[in-house]
């Protein structure tokens, strides 16, 4: 199992608005740093006097070198990390979990594809990719959302289209939206599958990820091709207390990045 690590103090020192309720939070160390995190894995963020929470890496190295988180305000925990200004101080623990295998995209073609703020766990490996472009296939990245405003990183994505095929799709357009409409699995379409020599990454909603798998499977990808995180209700990121087990799996240890092979019965049975 995991090594339990005390939280060590961490200082924010950067904060960019994503959405209306989305905010990415970079961290640098007030003193001694964590070992090094790896794309996909996530860190326990500690709010003092108000609780802890699982979040994924969003970057390894930010404007002033530090880790970057984004964060969704839906709760307590993440609503007062959605809260924080420069100069706060939180706790932060890590690394933990599995990351996006990138030695299984060495050479390959690499389809990367995020559902809302799925994209930002996916967002380092994409880093991580385009500096290896001459170590890898074609870079495709499909992006949904549910609407313009719900989009993560826009500015960023835009930037991608120079080294990656980029294309983006969402649920209800809005006034002055010029792009696709539709869930992004239609967006698999527009680009040239090449299933023997494709790796795909995939984060977002369990139903977008299942449905993703499942057409992905009927053009041809084998399910050990296709990688997923699974982010489920993390409490001590070590393994002990059963929180996020999925049948044999526990998450924090076992995942979050797992092959889908290993997983695609176990998300097809709403009770675990």
């Amino acid at each position: 199992m995991s090594t339990v690590t005390p939280p060590l103090p961490y200082r924010v020192a950067d904060t960019r608005d994503e959405t209306g309720d989305t905010r990415s939070i970079e961290l640098v160390p007030a003193g001694e740093g964590l070992a090094p995190f790896s794309p996909g894995q996530f860190a326990m963020i500690y709010t003092f006097g108000i609780g802890q929470v699982p979040v994924s890496a969003s970057a390894l190295r930010g404007r002033h070198g530090g880790l970057v988180h984004t964060v969704r305000a839906v709760g307590a925990v993440s609503t007062a990390l959605y809260r924080l200004r420069p100069g706060d101080t939180v706790g932060l623990s890590g690394p933990y979990g599995t990351g996006w295998d990138l030695a299984a995209a060495a050479g390959q073609d690499v389809l990367v594809v995020a559902g809302g703020i799925g994209l930002a766990p996916l967002r380092p490996v994409v880093h991580e990719l385009l500096r290896r472009s001459a170590a890898r296939g074609r870079l495709a990245v499909l992006v949904g959302a549910r609407t313009p405003a719900d989009l993560v990183y826009r500015d960023e994505t835009e930037c991608w289209r120079g080294q990656a095929r980029v294309e983006v799709t969402v649920d209800r357009p809005g006034p002055g939206w010029q792009g696709a409409v539709g869930v992004v699995t239609t967006l698999l379409n527009r680009i040239h599958l090449r299933p023997e020599r494709t790796c795909a990454l995939v984060c977002g909603p369990e139903a977008m990820m299942r449905y993703t798998a499942r057409d992905l499977m009927a053009r041809g990808l084998a399910p050990h091709r296709i990688q997923v995180s699974l982010e489920r209700n993390m409490h001590c990121a070590t393994g002990h207390c059963g929180h996020c087990q999925l049948g044999p799996l526990l998450l924090c240890r076992d995942g979050p990045v797992v092959g889908y092979d290993r997983v695609a019965d176990l998300l097809l049975m709403r009770e675990l």
